[in-house]
């Protein structure tokens, strides 16, 4: 069972969700900046991550 939560990006600080997956993995993602990050939740270890760069633009019109 996959539970999912409404939170704000750590990149961008626009609304996201976290993903708590059954193979014990968290996904927490974000369309607005496209951030990704998947960890292990007993070991907090990240598995994969992207986090792009924000531009001037982007952070001015929001």
């Amino acid at each position: 069972m996959t539970r999912i939560e409404n939170i704000r990006c750590s990149n961008c600080g626009s609304p996201a969700e976290r993903h708590h997956l059954e193979q014990s993995l968290i996904r927490t993602q974000c369309a607005y900046c496209d951030y990704l990050m998947i960890t292990c939740s007993k070991t907090g270890k990240v598995i994969e991550a992207y986090a792009p760069g924000l531009s001037l633009e982007q952070l001015v019109c929001r």
